[in-house]
C-alpha cells in the first residue's frame, strides 16, 4: 500500500456514512423513498456518463454501456434500485445510525449467498460462528429487545433485507461479469436503476415542496455519496485490488454513528453499539479476517 490509500478509503467510509445522514434529511423533508432515490440515481448516472464520456470518449462510453445492458439491468435491480428504495423506507423509522449498522451485514449475507452459488466458498467454525454473531447483532439493532416498536423493527429489517440485495449483485459480478469496466457498470446500473424507480417517484410525489435541506441533502446525497464514491471506489480497486476495500465495512458505521449523532442529535444506545460490535465481530469472523483457533 501506499501513502494514497488511506486518504482514499478513509474519504469513501466518509461518503458513503455520510449517505444515511442524508437519506434521513431527505426523506423527513418532503421527499418519498421513490422520489428520493430516483433523483439520486439520475443525477449521479448524469455525472457518471459525463466523466465516462470526457475520460474515455463518447464512442468508447456508448458502445461500452450498450454492450453490457444486460448485466446493467441486473445490477440497475440488485444493486440500486431495490436496496435504495428499501433503505430510504427503513430511514422513516429508523435513525441513519441505525440503518448504517443494519446496513454492515452485506459482507455476511455474501458469505451465505456464496456457499451456494461459488464453488470455492467453504463453510467451517469460524465461519459459522461469524454468521451466528452477525445475526445476533442484527436482532439486538432490530429492537428485538422491548424498546424496540413495530415500525422501527420494520425499518431496520427493510435495510437488512437492501444488504441481501448488495451482496446479490456482487455475487451476481463474480459469477456473470468479466471485463466490463467498473466505471461502466456503475454508470449502467445506477442509471437503469433510477429508470426503474421512476414509477415510484411518480405515484408517491412529494406532499408539499421539499425543504432547502432535503433538496441540499439530495444533492450532496447524489454528487458525493453516490458519482464520487463510484470513482473512488474503482480507483481504490484499480489501485489496490478489491479486498482492500472491506476495511471500508468496519469504517462506515462508526462514522455513521457520529455523524447522526451530531448533526441530527440521534441518541446511540448500548443496544446499538452492542449490536454494531456483534455484526463486525461477524463480519470479521466471516470473511476470515478474525480466526477462532487465533484465541486459543
Amino acid at each position: 500500500m501506499t501513502r494514497r490509500y488511506w486518504p482514499l478509503i478513509l474519504v469513501l467510509a466518509a461518503a458513503w456514512g455520510a449517505s444515511y445522514l442524508f437519506i434521513k434529511v431527505g426523506v423527513e423533508g418532503g421527499f418519498s423513498p421513490g422520489a428520493l432515490m430516483a433523483a439520486r440515481s439520475l443525477i449521479a448516472a448524469a455525472v457518471l456518463l459525463a466523466y465516462l464520456v470526457w475520460t474515455q470518449g463518447r464512442r468508447f462510453a456508448f458502445g461500452e454501456l450498450l454492450g453490457s445492458w444486460r448485466a446493467a439491468v441486473v445490477l440497475g435491480a440488485l444493486n440500486a434500485a431495490l436496496p435504495f428504495w428499501l433503505v430510504a423506507w427503513g430511514e422513516k423509522h429508523i435513525d441513519s445510525s441505525v440503518a448504517a449498522i443494519a446496513q454492515a451485514t452485506v459482507p455476511i449475507f455474501s458469505l451465505l449467498i456464496g456457499l451456494r452459488f461459488l464453488p470455492h466458498e467453504r463453510i467451517g467454525a469460524t465461519r459459522i460462528a461469524g454468521v451466528a454473531l452477525g445475526l445476533v447483532g442484527v436482532g439486538l439493532v432490530a429492537g428485538v429487545a422491548p424498546e424496540g416498536d413495530a415500525w422501527a423493527v420494520a425499518g431496520t429489517l427493510a435495510v437488512v433485507l437492501a444488504s441481501v440485495f448488495y451482496a446479490s449483485a456482487a455475487i451476481y459480478g463474480q459469477l456473470r461479469i468479466k471485463g466490463t469496466p467498473g466505471p461502466v457498470l456503475a454508470t449502467g446500473s445506477i442509471l437503469v436503476g433510477g429508470i426503474m424507480l421512476l414509477p415510484l417517484a411518480v405515484a408517491q410525489p412529494p406532499r408539499s415542496l421539499p425543504t432547502a435541506g432535503a433538496i441540499a441533502s439530495l444533492l450532496t446525497l447524489a454528487l458525493a455519496g453516490t458519482a464520487l464514491a463510484q470513482l473512488i471506489l474503482f480507483r481504490v480497486i484499480a489501485l489496490f485490488g478489491a479486498r482492500r476495500l472491506s476495511l471500508v465495512t468496519y469504517l462506515m458505521p462508526g462514522i455513521a454513528l457520529v455523524y447522526g449523532a451530531l448533526l441530527l442529535d440521534e441518541t446511540i444506545t448500548a443496544a446499538a453499539l452492542g449490536g454494531l460490535a456483534l455484526i463486525l465481530l461477524g463480519v470479521a469472523l466471516g470473511s476470515g479476517a478474525l480466526h477462532l483457533r487465533r484465541w486459543r
